[in-house]
């Protein structure tokens, strides 16, 4: 017989509300006094970013402000999720016994797979990205993200439902710099199917993808009595300016790098979000004045790009290149190491062997 996990959902709240529910379920999960939970919620107009984030390096503060859009930190990592009070979000709440390993990445994976499955029930060709990803045709429709607390584990999707592409750029600092149009890189699925989909039937398609995923039934439930205390005294903490900015960190310390150079018969352009303190790219975004075949090239190498060391930066390239089963794209992988290189002002290391990196 069946496992049964619960089911619940939240409705539509402000930010810091619902990060305060997600402390207070994740607690509650940890202390065993919840079983494996399904959460879907909904938010008021926000941005959330990641645990470990400052507000003043990932956001445009005034646009924020401007547009009445609240800003929060949410428990975990990751970058920027905006929200408006259409887009659907999920959560799920799990014991590490449920998944059988603690490597967040592995976890990361396998619950995008299952995502990907459920929102290919609508009609599209959804597929995982990286770990923590869900894009069709190389444009991201999902950002995922997961944080462990004890042996409580807690994984949580943000699927553009309907959200304007430029919505993100409009706020995020660091999306806002990057060149091309937004819609380049992301995609909703009002645009894919033509319409907005239903969203009970995406809430049913991603219950039974999960169900099938963990061998579970999930049964409708409620808030408990624990559950809401929990929320309440997570709530005096998390809708306060010292918890949105727990982290405060200049701008400065994350610039927005940009070079150009020519390749291929045409101009290859790059803005590099570039922590240097770390000496890492925390982000790169490409673009092209000629046509780029399979168009999700572009978009994959910039995930690939995603918070890797200088040092890294060449043979990620290289790598990334050679995994393509493509005809050869109009430049090559030097000239990306060369523009990258000089957006960030500074000649790149050789790079070391990533199978062996710790």
């Amino acid at each position: 017989m069946a496992e049964n996990w619960r089911i619940i959902d939240t409705g539509l709240r402000p930010a810091a509300q619902n990060i305060a529910l997600d402390r207070a379920l994740l607690e509650a999960r940890r202390a065993e006094e919840i079983p494996g939970t399904l959460r879907f919620l909904r938010y008021t107009p926000c941005a959330l970013i990641g645990c470990g984030q400052s507000p003043a390096q990932e956001l445009d503060l005034e646009a924020c402000k401007a547009g009445g859009i609240d800003v929060q930190r949410r428990l975990t990592a990751g970058d920027v999720m905006v929200f408006d009070e259409g887009q659907l979000a999920w959560e799920l709440y799990l014991h590490r016994r449920d998944l059988g390993t603690a490597d967040a990445r592995a976890i990361s994976r396998r619950l995008c797979h299952a995502a990907a499955a459920a929102v290919s029930a609508l009609g599209v060709d959804a597929r995982c990205r990286a770990h923590n990803e869900i894009e069709v045709d190389g444009r991201r429709l999902f950002d995922g993200a997961g944080v462990f607390d004890g042996e409580a584990f807690l994984f949580q999707g943000a699927l553009s439902v309907d959200l304007a592409s430029g919505m993100l750029a409009s706020v995020s600092r660091l999306a806002g710099a990057a060149p091309g149009s937004p819609g380049d890189r992301v995609v909703s699925l009002r645009e894919l199917l033509g319409a907005k989909p239903d969203l009970s039937s995406l809430r049913r398609y991603l219950t039974e993808a999960f169900e099938s995923e963990f061998g579970v039934e999930f049964a409708e439930g409620e808030l408990t009595l624990s559950e809401h205390a929990r929320f309440c005294a997570a709530l005096v903490e998390i809708d306060h300016p010292d918890w949105i900015y727990l982290m405060s960190q200049p701008a400065a310390e994350l610039p927005v790098l940009r070079a150009q150079c020519q390749a291929g018969g045409g101009r290859l352009e790059a803005a590099v979000a570039y922590d240097r303190r770390a000496k890492t790219v925390r982000q790169a975004w490409l673009a092209s004045d000629i046509p780029v075949a399979p168009r999700r090239l572009l978009p994959d190498l910039e995930s690939a790009l995603r918070d890797v060391a200088i040092g890294r930066i060449a043979q990620r390239v290289e790598r990334f290149f050679a995994g393509q089963a493509v005809a050869p794209p109009p430049f090559r992988p030097a000239d990306i190491v060369e523009l990258l290189q000089r957006a960030i002002g500074q000649p790149l290391p050789a790079g070391i062997d990533e199978k062996n990196a710790l």
